[in-house]
This record gives structure tokens, C-alpha cells and sequence, in this order.
């Protein structure tokens, strides 16, 4: 009998009831024909069970690190940045779209603040400059799934919660994949521009920018303690393939951080004092993500401590050194933040409760047995659970699919020699993509509310990029590599 609560669900979802509840509803009442009265105060009591969580209290800390840095003008940074690097390419300010979600990724975590906040931004500027309404708000929603694969990410948190796994390893797994999504989309633009005549653009630089002696001085010695950063990387990679001179560490960054004098020194030459002014004002928001995943791979800090040190952060850059916003901005972002968290983890909570009448029902048992009964070839597998999470995608919330799947699919690759971070990945990356999927995806509707434009309009327009970001799944698929690599370099997965 409880084996129906799946498509009851299904369509409760169809005929329009909120998720939340069709979460709930579904699997109570088929527990009440069942005579189990019992386990539905245990279903109920599972929601606040769902949400009790240390681990999940990381989500809101990250929802409200986002709404600060949008209320305190660092998204409007951001954009400007990605405007003077790419504003000039053919298709300009779509690769300036898709840049600004690589980099707006770091911040927030989530699709729908990525679509609200440059979307409200960046669709208007693009129908300006001579895009279609509906091309400019299919490009964001399709950029905006970057925003939960590139850490920090609120979908990951979950799956680490729910399935055990490491968020250290889930984030630096998350990497390559998002920055492979975000060239494909930039890729489909490019082949767009000449046959859609796309509008040539210019690159843009604000005149009017203007930044502080001491942000000044700060981004300064920042962009040159990144730079030694990223050749000392290059060194470290390197080394695994050659052997190199023993040099004590901090000798190397000190020569490191020379060679990065040097390079920003001819670089002064050959840009305009606006260009510099842009580029500085975006460095220290820019440190977010490189504080996050610094302190949790150092083992400084917790993701949900991490998520608690970026909103101090956030704080300190936007009410004290930027100036950009003031104390009696702080209730209007909390209450946002707090709306936004609470819709996530009242979904959490309803999923872990539905995940309760998953195992009564031993629903994982039989789907797994019929799974290994179509084939027991781990690529073809992974070939059908693709199929089955892009339909899933279509209809249910990422986080909420995780949660009831997971626990599901998880043990069954894991046992066929799959790596455990390998198949989070791949779970991750597809439900992700299935926030800008139609007939339900997440984002479709926000870029329709940011937009005015119909979401069956959204829909059509949007095709192109999604054919692209199904095929870099494939490729997250069948190439390991792509997603484990920086995990296992850095000593996170085997």
C-alpha cells in the first residue's frame, strides 16, 4: 500500500498543491488507509527533527552573507568587473551574464538569489542594448544553476547532511564542473552571435567610479597575496608532475609575491586609471569564496562556521569599509534572509519526514533490484539515473530530491565501484540543472517575475543552453577526473 505514495505525490505536484505539503500529505494519508497512526506522529515529528540540525544552520548563514552583499551594492561590483573583462566580445554582456554567475557563485549558493538579483540588473541592460527580453532572461536562468554547483553551495550542504559525506570535498568536487558549465554556456553565445546578429558591444568602464584610500590600499595587497596564491598553486601542480628544488615555503611566496608585483606593474601600463578603479572595487568582495574554502580546507573553521565568518565578513565590508550600507538596512535584509532560509528548510524538514515512509515502504530495496535487473554495467546505469533525475528535476526542488533520492541511489552506485563524491556530483549538478528545467523550474519563474516575460517563452528560448548543460553532465559522468581531481589532490577523496 505505501508503495503509492510516489505517485500521489506526483499528483498532488500536478495539480498544483506547494511542495511542502505534497511532502507531507502524500505519504500521511496513505499511513491513516494503512491503519499506521502510529508513524504519522513520527512522519510530523520529523520535520522539526529534519531541521535541528548544527550542519544545516550553514544555509541560513550563507542566504543572509548573499542578501548582504546584494544590499550593499558588491553584486553591482561584480557586474562592472565582468563588464570591462568581457563587455567587449560579440554577445558582450550575455558572456558578461554568464561571468557574473561564475562570480556571484562564490557569494550566495543559490539559483534563485543569482536570477533575482542579476536578473533585475542585467535584463534590463541587455533588452537596452538591442537582446530580445526573452534571450536575456533565458541566459540568466540558465547561468544562474551555476550558483549552487561553485562553492560555497546550499544544495551540497544538504547531500552532506543527508548522505554523510565530507562538504570540504562536495565544494572542491563542485568546482570544475560549474566553471565547465559556465565556458559551454559562453560557448552557445558565441556560436549564437553571428547567426542571431547578436550586438556587437564595446568594453565598458564606469567613469564615474570612484574607491577609498584605504580600500585602496587593501585591495592592493590583497590582489598581490591572491596572485602569489595562484603561482603558488601552479607550482604545487608542477611538482606532481616533475620534480622540483626543495625551497622552504614561505621563501617561495615572498619570491612568489615579487614575481606578482611585477606582473601587476606592466600590467598598470596598458589599462586606463577607470579600468584599475573597476577592477580594485571588485577585489574584496572577491576574497569571500577564497575565506570560505581557505578556512574549511585549513581546517580553521566548519562550512557552518564558514557560512557565520561570511557574514561577518559581509558586515564589515559593506557597513564599515564600503560604507554601502547602513544600519537601518540590516531589518529588510534579515527578514529576507530569514524568508528565504525558512522556505529551504521547511522543504528539508518535509523531505527528511517523507524520507521516513521512504524506508517504511522499502521502496530503496525494490528499486534497486529493479535497477540491477535492467543491467548490471555501472556506465549504462548512470546512463538511465541521469534520465531519471533530469525528469525528477523537472517537477521537484533540488534540495527536497536529494534528501528522498539520495538515500535511494547513493548505496546502489556506491556498491558498483561508483566513488561516493563522484555520484554526489553527478546527483548535485542534474537536479541542479533541473531548477531552470520547464514545466517547473525554480529559476524559469523568478527570471518570468524579474523579467515580465511569459515563462512558456522562457522555456523555448532557453533550449540551447540546456542542451549544453546536459551535455556537460554526460561529461561530469563519464569522466571522473573532471570533478575529483581537485579533491583528491588535496587530500579529500581517495
Amino acid at each position: 500500500m505505501l508503495v503509492w505514495f510516489l505517485p500521489l505525490f506526483l499528483i498532488l505536484l500536478l495539480v498544483g498543491l506547494p511542495v511542502f505539503f505534497a511532502l507531507l500529505f502524500a505519504p500521511g494519508f496513505l499511513l491513516w488507509l494503512n491503519g499506521q497512526e502510529r508513524d504519522i506522529a513520527l512522519l510530523y515529528r520529523n520535520v522539526y527533527q529534519g531541521m535541528n540540525s548544527f550542519p544545516l544552520m550553514a544555509i541560513p548563514f550563507f542566504m543572509l552573507a548573499g542578501e548582504m552583499m546584494n544590499r550593499g551594492g558588491i553584486t553591482l561590483r561584480l557586474v562592472e568587473f565582468s563588464q570591462a573583462l568581457m563587455g567587449h566580445l560579440r554577445g558582450g554582456l550575455a558572456h558578461v551574464n554568464i561571468l557574473s554567475s561564475i562570480l556571484f557563485a562564490g557569494l550566495s549558493g543559490s539559483a534563485v538569489a543569482d536570477t533575482s538579483a542579476l536578473g533585475s540588473m542585467l535584463i534590463p541592460a541587455m533588452e537596452k542594448n538591442g537582446y530580445s527580453r526573452k534571450f536575456a532572461a533565458a541566459v540568466t536562468a540558465a547561468s544562474s544553476v551555476i550558483g549552487p554547483i561553485i562553492p560555497p553551495s546550499g544544495i551540497m550542504i544538504i547531500y552532506a547532511y543527508v548522505m554523510g559525506e565530507s562538504v570540504a570535498a562536495l565544494f572542491l568536487a563542485g568546482i570544475v564542473p560549474g566553471i565547465l558549465i559556465g565556458a559551454g554556456l559562453m560557448l552557445v553565445v558565441r556560436l549564437m552571435a553571428d547567426k542571431y546578429d547578436l550586438p556587437k558591444a564595446e568594453r565598458i568602464v564606469k567613469a564615474d567610479r570612484t574607491i577609498g584610500p584605504v580600500e585602496n590600499l587593501i585591495a592592493r595587497v590583497l590582489a598581490r597575496i591572491n596572485m602569489a596564491g595562484v603561482l603558488y598553486i601552479i607550482w604545487a601542480l608542477i611538482g606532481f608532475a616533475v620534480t622540483l628544488p626543495a625551497i622552504n615555503g614561505w621563501v617561495l611566496f615572498v619570491v612568489f609575491l615579487l614575481l606578482s608585483e611585477g606582473i601587476f606593474f606592466r600590467a598598470r601600463k596598458s589599462m586606463s586609471e577607470e579600468a584599475r578603479t573597476v577592477y580594485k572595487r571588485a577585489v574584496v568582495p572577491l576574497q569571500t569564496p577564497i575565506i570560505i574554502l581557505g578556512g574549511i580546507l585549513g581546517g580553521v573553521f566548519t562550512p557552518t562556521e564558514a557560512g557565520a565568518i561570511a557574514v561577518a565578513y559581509a558586515a564589515v565590508i559593506s557597513l564599515m569599509l564600503l560604507k554601502s550600507m547602513t544600519i537601518r538596512d540590516l531589518p529588510d535584509v534579515l527578514r529576507r534572509a530569514a524568508m528565504t532560509s525558512a522556505v529551504v528548510l521547511l522543504l528539508v524538514g518535509a523531505a527528511m519526514a517523507f524520507k521516513t515512509v521512504v524506508s517504511l515502504s522499502h521502496t530503496p530495496e525494490t528499486l534497486a533490484a529493479f535497477m540491477l535487473g535492467l543491467s548490471d554495467n555501472p556506465l549504462t546505469l548512470l546512463f538511465l539515473i541521469n534520465l531519471l533525475l533530469f525528469i525528477v528535476g523537472m517537477f521537484l526542488d533540488a534540495g527536497p530530491a536529494i534528501i528522498i533520492l539520495g538515500p535511494i541511489l547513493g548505496p546502489i552506485f556506491t556498491d558498483l565501484g561508483v566513488d561516493s563524491i563522484h555520484f554526489a556530483i553527478i546527483m548535485s549538478v542534474n537536479l541542479t540543472v533541473g531548477l531552470a528545467t520547464p514545466p517547473m523550474g525554480l529559476v524559469l519563474f523568478v527570471a518570468s517575475s524579474v523579467s515580465g516575460e511569459r515563462v512558456e517563452t522562457i522555456s523555448k528560448a532557453i533550449l540551447p543552453f540546456l542542451a549544453v548543460e546536459i551535455a556537460v553532465i554526460f561529461l561530469i559522468t563519464y569522466v571522473p577526473a573532471i570533478s575529483m581531481t581537485i579533491p583528491r589532490l588535496t587530500g579529500f577523496a581517495n
